[in-house]
């Protein structure tokens, strides 16, 4: 069962006063007060540091002073990366710059039978979910209710651009019909691969080594829709360089047989994994799952 409690790391408060910075001052100016923030949470955020402690310490193999190191690295990462993104999303200035590893393949989604973007919680994923407009294609974002909520209220006084397509998953799984009927109208629906909440299905397979669960539902749409299936990554490379990446579209089949069904569910989940641990490996420091993810500690 997942311990991740359907909030992301952070408080409104703390929003609030970057928010602030921003408005009346700068991005470098938010920048820097990071700096400490970022120490703070690494001194004091046990709940946070356990689990990424043992990201860094048990599942990536570093010591303890590298690990010391990386978990401030981490929280530092994340805090630019939530402050980029009230950036772009309120169309403040800015000197970011970004590169497309296979914006072609999206292009081609988009004039084509839509599909499935499937993403996780490692670099700046709503930056990546913000850059689709260039696809010229909705772009329909599933997220938890409180989540939308909670961002809704943060930031629509601050923003620019309301008309992000949000499909809110709800307790009566109403959103499965909106899923349906945006695939169908071929359209593209955004979704993490990486989280669940308590009761919900699951599929359990080895990552980074260690045995994992993830949620059955979005690769579970992969397959029963027969849309092409892209896995998209946002990593932050430089303070205004990001780097996105979507792989090359792929259509798995939807058998009538529970055992191909179940075997293609598991292809599904591998390739994710493979783009993911592909990732990780690379930006380490971007892995932003705030809780034991890994059985070993649940």
């Amino acid at each position: 069962m997942s311990p991740w409690k359907g909030k992301t790391k952070g408080g409104l408060t703390g929003y609030r006063i970057f928010i602030f910075i921003l408005k009346y001052f700068n991005l470098r100016a938010a920048y820097l007060l990071l700096y400490f923030v970022a120490l703070y949470f690494v001194l004091f955020a046990h709940k946070a540091r356990k689990p990424m402690y043992y990201y860094f310490n048990s599942i990536i193999g570093y010591g303890f002073f590298k690990t010391a190191y990386y978990l401030y690295l981490n929280n530092l990462t994340f805090g630019k990366v939530i402050i980029d993104k009230v950036v772009l999303m309120a169309g403040l200035p800015n000197k970011f710059k970004f590169d497309f590893d296979g914006e072609k393949h999206l292009h081609y989604m988009s004039k084509n039978e839509g599909g499935l973007i499937i993403s996780s919680h490692v670099g700046n994923w709503e930056i990546a979910g913000h850059l689709l407009d260039r696809i010229k294609t909705p772009v329909h974002i599933v997220m938890l209710d409180a989540e939308h909520r909670r961002i809704k209220a943060l930031l629509d006084n601050f923003m620019t651009d309301k008309s992000m397509n949000i499909i809110t998953i709800k307790d009566d799984m109403s959103h499965l019909f909106k899923i349906k009927e945006v695939l169908q109208n071929n359209e593209l629906v955004a979704i993490h691969g990486d989280r669940f909440l308590p009761g919900s299905k699951t599929l359990s397979c080895n990552f980074m080594g260690q045995n994992a669960e993830f949620p059955t539902g979005p690769f579970y749409i992969a397959m029963k829709y027969n849309k092409p299936v892209t896995f998209v990554s946002a990593i932050k490379e430089t303070n205004t360089q990001y780097h996105l990446k979507a792989t090359k579209p792929k259509v798995y089949e939807n058998s009538k047989s529970i055992m191909k069904r179940d075997n293609v569910l598991r292809q599904i989940l591998g390739d994710y994994i493979d783009e993911l641990q592909t990732t990780l490996r690379n930006h380490p420091e971007q892995w932003f799952n705030y809780y034991y993810f890994w059985n070993e500690k649940k």
